[in-house]
């Protein structure tokens, strides 16, 4: 028996082996040099990757069996995938280009860097070509031409640069063609247009495509258009064709938007043209009947029957007219508008009454930032728990949400009135008899007075401490008497204000306008009493627009009184409209205009007192993390308005990555603002770190804006040109060069290389470099690819890396020498938005 065992052993031995060696042979004679399966084994072996496993023996086998390939049946490869393996490098000449009869070819989500010479040998037989998502850069060849078949064509989210290639015209067989998130630039080829008569869909969306947008009128089976976040300008009468059922032209910078006569749109369910400058009406009458998706936030569009037009289009389910300028009154939607899920009609200058739109299936709703006045519906109301998202704020509303929580209602109804009343509710009160129910009443009277004495007892400690805290928060003490020192003013600041003050003769008579409180009576001497006569020891600051005074009113109202520099032409009752027009500017990260005063020859602006400090002393004039005695152990305090809890970011905190990115894109927003959503537009002119100012609640907030036409001539050219520092390279071209949003972007990019990089400037040590500036420093960094190098110290560990080198590359974006060539605000917003650090990532 053991003989007979172990001669079995040895025959199944031998039998294995010749399986093995057969099996070896198989494969060793199906790669072959020069057949298929030896070109795509090839492709994974030059990129140092194992040729996957067969996935069954069925079929042909060998390499037709392999994931990702599909063959013909003569065993030739047709489609080969390897879409998202981590695959790095050069596609490998000899291998992918090599595959006669390659119909297919996706290699998307991988980390490929540049295309094989080889690859445009596939001209006779490739249908559909996928690069997306990987990091090839380069201009795209003209080769693309050989792709005489080619149908569908994405290169889309890689690092291409250059022109887009004339040649793409001759592909006449292309029907998808998407480039978007690349660098290409110059205009839209005329050759596509022209050459490709079946194209369906064409992104080029995220590059930096510029000049006029030619017409597309050949384009006859185009139905999918997207070229957003691009530079093109002029018309957009071009793009809109009938077939056409979705544009996407946003955050371009398109000014003109005259349909033709002829144009309907009743194919267009997805329009999108916001972040341009398009001017004047938007008339969608009689058009767009299908249209489900609009968006034109943004713009500076004028009319006010455009709800009442877009109240007609039944299968609407998105609305964004946020930053129009829409004017007028809230049409009552009609119940035809059943789909409506999203309707944002923010910061624009909407008047009236709010409707009762609780008949529609809105899940957001925003209304901020208007002139609405009067009582929201209490059906709208009571619709509002059922909302994923609505905001009220910065309106003159009056509300009663009682089952909303003190921070909804403040984050969703600021500035607005809360009209609950205070009464016992009868259902809770049980019916008793005789004795029994009028003891429950007198019970239920001694109760409600004992807690309302304790009540206001808890609210006037509670008032008390916030009042302390604010005082002592570390950064109230950064305020600087030497921010400008090279600027004077009307004042001789070595001695007081007493000569001028002394023009004002009868100090009682000069009344002092408070938007927020009316019927409060204010005169110029309680500016004087809330001032100590404009003494130094009340100084914040010394500004270009003249010296800024900390003061408490009648009332406990602190504010912060700013004296603009005198010399401006414009006569009393001008100045007195124009500041009443900068008090109807609202926005939550622009420091508040809350009132003026015209005290013989000043002018005297009121804001909002911002108890933190500015950026410039945040990260210049103190060390972070500083403490004071008071316990900070808690990050939180009791507001005395509504018994909010206000969240508070300690010192420790104003040193990390996420507060600096929240810094950047408040002001960002208040910016964007200015120059879009404000007719006429407000250029700031003097964007700078100590112009961003801090609340109690740590919240960014920009300041002096739309003050140079009050302050100062228009030839003063102090207040014309930019601060040292923050001065664009075109006022140091031409002496006429004038402010304008371009010149805004380049000090907010200063602002925002400071951010990153915690220097100054001006005057700090820039290592490496003999720069003499911030920005000519950082920009040399980021162009030699040494961003990360850069990065303060203080924030380097606090977030994600990535982010704070884009964000250096926004800077450099908006730091061009050229005007034309820097973004628009509302752009700069969605690009920090778009890096925007979450608590998870920070953790």
């Amino acid at each position: 028996m053991g003989c007979c065992d172990g001669g079995g052993t040895r025959r199944r031995a031998a039998l294995l082996f010749l399986a093995v060696a057969a099996a070896c042979v198989a494969a060793a004679a199906a790669q072959e040099p020069n057949t298929d399966a030896y070109f795509v084994s090839g492709f994974f072996s030059k990129l140092g990757r194992p040729a996957p496993s067969a996935s069954g023996g069925g079929g042909g086998g060998g390499v037709c069996s392999w994931p990702g390939v599909s063959c013909d049946g003569e065993g030739r490869v047709t489609a080969f995938s390897a879409a998202g393996m981590g695959l790095a490098g050069a596609i490998p000449e000899d291998t992918v280009g090599k595959l006669a009869r390659l119909q297919v070819l996706d290699l998307s989500g991988n980390r490929l860097t540049a295309l094989p010479n080889d690859l445009w040998e596939l001209g006779a037989s490739l249908r559909a070509l996928n690069l997306s998502g990987n990091a090839i850069a380069g201009a795209l060849p003209n080769n693309v031409g050989n792709f005489a078949r080619l149908q569908a064509l994405d290169v889309s989210h890689n690092a291409f640069a250059g022109a887009l290639p004339q040649a793409l015209g001759s592909v006449a067989s292309l029907q998808v063609l998407n480039a978007s998130h690349n660098r290409f630039q110059g205009q839209v080829p005329s050759a596509v247009v022209f050459g490709c008569g079946n194209l369906v869909a064409m992104d080029l969306s995220g590059n930096a495509l510029d000049g006029e947008l030619a017409d597309l009128s050949p384009l006859r089976s185009l139905a999918y258009l997207n070229l957003s976040g691009n530079r093109l300008s002029g018309s957009i009468m071009g793009a809109f064709q009938e077939q056409l059922k979705s544009i996407d032209l946003s955050n371009n910078r398109f000014s003109g938007f005259n349909f033709s006569s002829g144009y309907a749109g009743s194919a267009l369910m997805y329009l999108d043209l916001s972040g341009n400058e398009l001017l004047g009406e938007f008339n969608i009458a009689g058009r767009f009947r299908n249209l489900r998706h609009v968006n034109l936030a943004h713009n500076q569009l004028s009319n006010a029957n455009l709800l009442v037009s877009m109240g007609e289009i039944s299968e609407l389910e998105y609305v964004n007219l946020s930053s129009t300028g829409l004017h007028g009154q809230i049409p009552q939607f009609s119940s035809r508008l059943v789909g409506l899920k999203v309707l944002d009609l923010s910061r624009n200058n909407i008047s009236g009454v709010v409707p009762d739109m609780s008949s529609l299936r809105l899940h957001v709703l925003d209304l901020s930032v208007n002139n609405l006045t009067g009582e929201i519906p209490v059906a709208l109301v009571k619709k509002l728990a059922s909302m994923d998202r609505f905001n009220f704020s910065y309106n003159n509303l009056t509300v009663c949400a009682s089952e909303l929580s003190p921070e909804a209602f403040a984050a969703a109804f600021a500035k607005s009135r809360n009209d609950c009343p205070i009464a016992v509710n009868p259902d809770s009160i049980k019916k008793g008899k005789g004795k029994h129910k009028g003891m429950k009443l007198a019970l239920a009277v001694v109760l409600s007075l004992f807690f309302s004495v304790l009540g206001l007892l808890c609210l006037a400690v509670a008032c008390r401490r916030r009042r302390k805290r604010c005082d002592t928060l570390p950064v109230v003490k950064q305020v600087s008497f030497k921010e400008e020192p090279s600027v004077s003013g009307p004042f001789a600041f070595q001695t007081d204000s007493t000569t001028w003050v002394a023009d004002v003769k009868v100090a009682t008579s000069v009344p002092v306008v408070i938007f927020e409180k009316p019927l409060l009576s204010f005169s110029f001497a309680d500016l004087l009493a809330a001032t100590s006569n404009f003494d130094r020891g009340t100084l914040l600051a010394e500004g270009r627009f003249g010296p800024v005074y900390r003061g408490f009113l009648p009332g406990g109202i602190q504010v912060a009184v700013k004296v603009l520099v005198h010399g401006s032409v414009m006569e009393d009752q001008d100045a007195a409209r124009e500041l009443e027009r900068l008090g109807r500017i609202k926005h939550p990260n622009l420091v508040p205009l809350t009132g003026y005063c015209l005290a013989g020859d000043q002018r005297i602006a009121i804001y909002e007192y911002m108890e933190n400090g500015n950026l410039h002393n945040l990260l210049h004039d103190l060390p972070l993390g500083v403490q004071t005695t008071e316990d900070w152990s808690g990050d939180t305090w009791e507001d005395n308005v509504g018994g909010v809890a206000t969240e508070i970011i300690t010192p420790e905190g104003t040193a990390t990555w996420m507060f600096r990115h929240k810094i950047a894109l408040g002001a960002a927003r208040a910016l964007a603002f200015l120059h879009h959503g404000c007719i006429p537009q407000i250029v700031h002119r003097d964007v700078k770190a100590s112009s961003i100012y801090f609340d109690c609640s740590m919240e960014p907030r920009l300041s002096d804006f739309g003050l140079s036409m009050i302050a100062g001539t228009s030839t003063d050219n102090d207040l014309l040109h930019h601060s040292p520092g923050y001065t664009p390279p075109e006022f140091f071209i031409s002496e006429n060069a004038m402010a304008t949003a371009k010149s805004d972007v380049y000090s907010f990019g200063v602002v925002l290389f400071e951010l990153v990089t915690g220097k100054k400037p001006l005057g700090d040590e820039y290592p490496d470099q003999k720069e003499a500036s911030l920005v000519n420093w950082a920009r040399a960094m980021v162009k030699a690819n040494l961003g990360s190098s850069i990065i303060d110290p203080k924030i380097r560990d606090t977030g994600l890396e990535r982010q704070m080198e884009e964000a250096l590359r926004i800077a450099y974006l908006c730091t061009a020498e050229l005007p034309s060539k820097r973004p628009a605000m509302q752009q700069i917003v969605g690009l920090l938005k778009d890096i925007e650090p979450k608590v998870a990532e920070q953790d």
